[in-house]
């Protein structure tokens, strides 16, 4: 059985590859491909494989775009970066996914389901594309407008640290320090910014990945963060929350 691996970094590639090999070593890795560009030249020239590893997000575009390219394809697992929150929409549609970094026990998974129902797979995989190339290629939000006394200001996305609930209402704090109140809830801010960017570490937090000054244990399998600017109030990732922000820092 043969499988093409689409990866743009290589020690994902080879740890990928190492991974497949022990756990099924009836597949033959018959090419590994780096780029949209020789993914498509690839599929152009060779035969289908009975599987394709695909890595959503590639340095000249996404995956995707060398499947749109194809007629006809295999079952496909997908491999991405995004955290868990943000893929769990087509998880639960039936497509199988890798999150990196690659966890071996979800690998022998993904493989133990692609061997007993490929053609259920397969299906799965062709009904559901587009929606799970809307979800990848979905516009996350660039600016938010505020009120600020009789006036209006704007703030970039990149330039906002961290989002925080205080006495019904959510505010934004700037890289500055200063924080206005917005018309948003944390379930909505979740859906507008891009999950590589933010991530929701309770029900009181959302924090920039840029505002991560440091992590420490705490009690009760948690996680203390210190933030830039610095809180006041201790930002605590929750417990069933910390495995996922740690795979989210570790994209």
């Amino acid at each position: 059985m043969n499988a093409v691996i689409i990866e743009d970094e290589e020690f994902a590639a080879k740890r990928l590859s190492q991974l497949i090999t022990d756990l099924a070593p009836e597949i033959n890795i018959v090419a590994k491909l780096t780029s949209v560009e020789n993914g498509i030249q690839w599929f152009s020239e060779n035969k289908m494989p009975e599987l394709i590893f695909l890595d959503i997000q590639l340095n000249d575009g996404y995956g995707f775009d060398i499947i749109d390219q194809l007629e006809h394809h295999s079952p496909i697992i997908f491999t991405t970066a995004y955290n868990e929150y943000a893929i769990r929409g087509f998880k639960y549609n039936g497509l199988d996914y890798l999150l990196k970094p690659i966890v071996k026990a979800d690998l022998q998974t993904a493989l133990e389901k692609f061997r007993k129902n490929v053609t259920s797979n397969q299906q799965v995989s062709e009904t559901n594309f587009e929606d799970l190339k809307q979800l990848f290629k979905k516009e996350y939000k660039h600016r938010f407008m505020v009120k600020v006394g009789n006036q209006y200001r704007w703030f970039k996305v990149e330039d906002i640290a961290f989002f925080k609930s205080m006495e019904g209402l959510i505010y934004l704090f700037t890289s500055e320090g200063k924080s206005y109140p917005i018309e948003y809830s944390i379930d909505q801010l979740e859906n507008i910014l891009n999950p590589i960017q933010f991530f929701r570490i309770n029900r009181k937090f959302m924090v920039s990945v840029k505002a991560v000054e440091e992590i420490h244990t705490y009690f009760n399998s948690r996680l203390l963060l210190k933030l830039l600017p610095k809180e006041e109030e201790q930002v605590i990732v929750s417990r069933e929350r910390t495995s996922n922000f740690k795979r989210w820092l570790d994209m």
